[in-house]
């Protein structure tokens, strides 16, 4: 099921997305959220008719860097032997269509296509064998970098945690297991100009790998988000370029580079 979260007259609502063809998607409203049971109201709405959010609203975001051996090589970072782990706060987290915000402190706007997993429940300490169970599913992310920033401060708070820097959507795809998402296609485009492409398959840690990682330090809770690394590829963004995620299985998430105001 894909579950996309949307603003329509105003009110918020969860709707499980239905259809195939990108003009006849509707959305069938769900009655509550999504991290309990939930039932599909029957009420029905085109998507076209609603502005579609960020599919969740995370406590925390916690992102994993240098993930993909080739993206740690070509800048010219090593390998970590261990998971390597920062965070971006929930104020980083925009959605589909909306606008990644150039910030004025950098010159070196990086995209990085990433595949995000979403929390469906409350968690700590987890087991290996348990991983599946604590997923509600994945997204696309896009990890926007201040380069220039991440080399100069070293600690990465303001290079990857700046309004906007978290794009996420267009939803969560709850229909893929640990297995199959551990090999999709990754890519990324500006513009139309393809810029990133691999498989989650050259992950280095494996997604049960990161979250047994980080659960074992932290509780985790419904809606936060995980993000696995990128692949290679990585490069500038400018004021005006369409930067777009797409990750097999999932969808495409879209958004444009604006001066920020």
């Amino acid at each position: 099921m894909r579950i996309a979260r949307f603003s329509i007259d105003g009110n918020v609502a969860f709707g499980a997305v239905e259809g195939d063809r990108p003009d006849e998607l509707v959305l069938d409203i769900i009655k509550g959220i999504p991290f309990t049971d939930f039932e599909l109201s029957g009420t029905k709405v085109p998507l076209s008719k609603v502005r579609l959010l960020p599919p969740v609203l995370p406590n925390k975001v916690v992102a994993f860097g240098r993930n993909y051996a080739e993206h740690a090589r070509e800048l010219g970072n090593e390998v970590p032997d261990a998971p390597f782990a920062f965070f971006k706060p929930s104020t980083s987290v925009i959605g589909p269509g909306d606008e990644i915000q150039y910030p004025s402190f950098t010159e070196d706007l990086h995209h990085e296509a990433e595949l995000a997993v979403v929390i469906g429940r409350l968690c700590r300490e987890v087991p290996r064998e348990r991983v599946k169970d604590v997923i509600l599913g994945y997204t696309c992310a896009n990890d926007i970098t201040a380069r220039d920033v991440q080399k100069r401060e070293k600690q990465w708070a303001r290079a990857k945690g700046f309004d906007s820097s978290c794009p996420l959507g267009p939803w969560v795809e709850t229909g893929l297991d640990v297995e199959t998402a551990s090999d999709l296609t990754i890519q990324l485009t500006v513009n139309g100009e393809q810029r990133q492409l691999g498989r989650t398959s050259e992950m280095i840690h494996s997604i049960e790998d990161l979250v047994v990682n980080i659960s074992e330090a932290m509780t985790l809770l419904p809606g936060d988000v995980i993000l696995t690394g990128t692949p290679a590829g990585v490069g500038p963004l400018h004021v005006g370029d369409e930067v777009a995620v797409t990750i097999e299985g999932i969808g495409t998430l879209t958004n444009k580079v604006v001066k920020r105001g």
